[in-house]
């Protein structure tokens, strides 16, 4: 039962920041574009950014696919400390990297452990 619920509240604290990301870009859409752009990333992959952080973050949550869909956010948030974190003289931006990089690892343990219930994972047919 501990398991299950600590699993459950990883899963939510996980899956937020993704979710609330995926939001802001779609509501932040042409300044988004224009930051990738600067950063070397075409903002036609957008839209792409947008289904990883949203459509991940709602999976995580819900635990569907959640060892597939936690490898895939692990890989998406090195790239994304690796491409836009990587001004280690500016602190923020080390912090972001740093941040990228403890996320990955609890990702990394979804990819071991899966979900636990309740999880789409985990229901019976």
């Amino acid at each position: 039962m501990m398991d299950s619920f600590m699993n459950v509240i990883a899963r939510i604290l996980m899956s937020q920041i993704f979710i609330i990301s995926g939001i802001g870009k779609i509501t932040g859409y042409a300044g988004t574009q224009a930051y990738m752009a600067k950063m070397g990333v075409p903002g036609a992959l957008l839209p792409l950014v947008i289904l990883t952080e949203l459509g991940g973050g709602l999976a995580l949550l819900f635990g569907f696919q959640t060892r597939w869909v936690a490898l895939a956010l692990a890989g998406f948030t090195v790239l994304s400390a690796l491409i836009f974190h990587m001004n280690f003289s500016d602190q923020m931006q080390m912090i972001n990297f740093m941040k990228n990089i403890a996320m990955a690892g609890g990702l990394l343990m979804f990819v071991r452990y899966g979900a636990e219930p309740p999880a789409i994972d985990r229901k019976r047919v």
